[in-house]
């Protein structure tokens, strides 16, 4: 695949993640994971594995009205049907007070499924040291 036409896919894909948040709803969250997929959450310490574990996790995750912006990125082609989107990004979290922003590191692997569409295999966030 084309670098462009990957950073175009990288984009959309992001954006369809980033507008599930904005959604509130995280059966829609956890519906852009892969069914075995692996989430090493911004929040918490321990991993989630499946959509049931992460849906769980972004239950307590979007109680904070989560919204993000890439800040920075790489975006590396596997194969056809994989690719590796990492980097730097933004989150506006509410808290008590106020909006609170955040930087975390990403990485999501993205893999085409049998039906061709997208789904997050594996998505690290860690907050910035």
């Amino acid at each position: 695949m084309a670098q462009r036409v990957l950073e175009q896919l990288a984009h959309h894909n992001f954006g369809l993640w980033n507008q599930a948040l904005l959604s509130g709803q995280p059966k829609r969250v956890a519906g852009l994971y892969h069914l075995k997929a692996t989430l090493h959450p911004t929040l918490m310490g321990e991993i989630k594995k499946g959509p049931k574990e992460i849906e769980e996790y972004f239950k307590h995750f979007l109680t904070k009205n989560p919204q993000s912006e890439i800040v920075e990125e790489e975006i590396v082609g596997l194969d056809s049907d994989y690719y590796l989107h990492l980097g730097i990004y933004r989150f506006y979290l509410k808290t008590a007070k106020q909006r609170e922003v955040v930087l975390a590191r990403f990485t999501f692997v993205w893999q085409k499924n049998q039906k061709e569409e997208w789904k997050i295999l594996h998505h690290h966030s860690s907050l910035m040291p």
